[in-house]
């Protein structure tokens, strides 16, 4: 299924495959020495569920990836046409004595549409879906009360899925920090997309900008 993003990335001259500033990289990666916890979520399109992540204080990083699919090490292009089960996905390093498990699950509600069981936004399909990615029985809980706790305010069930964490593939480098790389683009695609008018349609003046 080729989506607005797919066919803008075609469209696109290779060169930014190996391009991109090396401030924008150094920010995707984890400070040295430290052991950060990890959370895993899935919100339709990576690039746009990095931003919001990045500007908490207390993430350390994130990085766009595929997860909870049966096929090793995928490409873009696989997971793009829906076959390896994967979803595109983001990982969050953070550092859990300045920001929460709790907190993060918080931004994440704020950024998909949880009532949309066939993707997300402009971009249809399974791998598009949105999901949370849980590594243990503490983070299980809080992802499923949180979810109930939503549920309560709205009579749209909201078909976010909670599931155990798979292996995690990063993304090919080109998507890493895409926002910063190529701003024109990214913001030319989320328009496009109708990202933020569902977005604020759902959650209203709550909604972090």
């Amino acid at each position: 299924m080729l989506t607005l993003r797919y066919c803008l990335l075609l469209i696109l001259s290779f060169s930014f495959w190996l391009g991109g500033s090396s401030a924008a990289f150094a920010q995707s990666q984890a400070v040295p020495g430290e052991l950060p916890a990890v959370a895993t979520f899935a919100g339709g399109c990576f690039w746009c569920m990095e931003p919001p992540f990045d500007k908490l204080p207390g993430v350390l990083s994130t990085t766009s990836g595929y997860v909870g699919g049966h096929v090793v090490n995928p490409t873009y292009e696989e997971v793009s046409r829906g076959n390896t089960g994967h979803y595109e996905g983001v990982q969050v390093a953070y550092d859990p004595q300045v920001i929460t498990y709790r907190q993060l699950l918080q931004v994440f509600w704020q950024n998909v549409d949880p009532f949309d069981a066939r993707g997300q936004f402009c971009d249809r399909g399974k791998q598009y879906r949105s999901a949370i990615f849980v590594s243990n029985e503490a983070e299980r809980r809080w992802a499923e009360e949180s979810k109930a706790e939503l549920q309560k305010r709205f009579a749209q069930p909201i078909v976010t899925a909670v599931l155990p964490a798979t292996p995690f593939y990063p993304a090919e480098e080109y998507h890493q920090d895409y926002y910063l790389k190529h701003p024109n683009r990214y913001r030319f695609y989320r328009y496009a997309c109708g990202r933020d008018r569902r977005l604020d349609q759902i959650w209203g003046k709550e909604r972090a900008h």
